[in-house]
């Protein structure tokens, strides 16, 4: 159990990592906490061999400020199933960043409630998929609390023959969510032939008296044009496709807000081109 005091402000980052040897099944539950008007980030690392199944569950007090940050860095013969259940208090913020690199099979289900009016999710994500690994991000996010806000974006790219994601975006506005603002978008980029990405975004609505609701989701191969403008300025091949993707994968992982973990994440995306080549 990981329990923020009420007020506090962490100034620097909580750091838990979990890491698997030789592939042992594991299962556990991990309880966040935050207290009333706190503030903190929690990055949550996964790394090594392993089999895991994991709950976690985030309560974000009211007036909170909590932003999770997971990486999924697995050994490519991982197995990782998990489940992240978030409820916002009145006038909080949960921000929830999702980052998959690794692991054999990743699927990921994160459901977001509220439990008063005022609150606000942010659901943020990146994943890259090689030849064989299969990626799946699912999120619900149920609007029962009135003038609530939820805001969803995940960028995924692929390369490699089987490499498969699936992205799924549930937002559920009741009749009670009077004034609700919501929006998911889901975008993924095809680097190779024989990678395929499936999106499904979907918004289920019980009331007209809301403040904005939409979705979107698009997913094509790589821009030969922005390819051959970069190169006919002198840019390497290799280093204009790096370019590309960097760019593409930029305005998600700069919400993680923690400079190192940006970095890292960076390098770790360009180590993933360079392994295709």
């Amino acid at each position: 159990m990981l329990d923020i005091p009420g007020d506090a402000v962490l100034t620097e980052p909580v750091r838990i990592t979990l890491s698997g040897n030789d592939g042992q099944l594991v299962h556990g539950h991990l309880l966040m906490r935050a207290g009333r008007f706190s503030k903190a980030t929690v990055v949550l690392t996964h790394a090594g061999h392993a089999a895991y199944s994991e709950v976690l569950t985030v309560l974000a007090g009211d007036g909170a400020d909590l932003t999770v940050v997971t990486l999924q860095e697995w050994d490519d013969r991982s197995q990782h199933l998990a489940e992240h259940d978030v409820v916002v208090g009145r006038d909080a913020t949960v921000k929830h960043i999702a980052v998959t690199l690794g692991g054999g099979i990743v699927r990921l289900n994160t459901n977001a409630t509220y439990a008063g009016p005022g609150g606000t999710f942010e659901g943020y994500g990146v994943y890259f998929a090689d030849a064989g690994q299969h990626q799946e991000h699912r999120l619900f996010v149920d609007h029962e609390a009135p003038h609530c806000r939820s805001n969803v974006e995940y960028k995924g790219a692929l390369q490699g023959e089987d490499a498969h994601t699936v992205w799924v975006g549930d937002v559920l506005i009741r009749a009670a969510a009077e004034g609700t603002d919501t929006y998911e978008l889901n975008r993924n980029l095809l680097l190779t032939d024989g990678a395929r990405a499936d999106s499904v975004p979907n918004l289920e609505i019980e009331t007209g008296e809301i403040a904005g609701a939409g979705h979107a989701s698009a997913t094509g191969r790589f821009d030969d044009q922005q390819l051959f403008y970069l190169m006919a300025r002198g840019i390497p091949e290799a280093e204009a496709r790096r370019l590309v993707v960097r760019g593409f994968f930029a305005t998600v992982v700069s919400k993680i807000g923690v400079p190192e973990v940006i970095g890292h994440l960076m390098t770790a995306i360009d180590q993933e081109l360079e392994g295709a080549q």
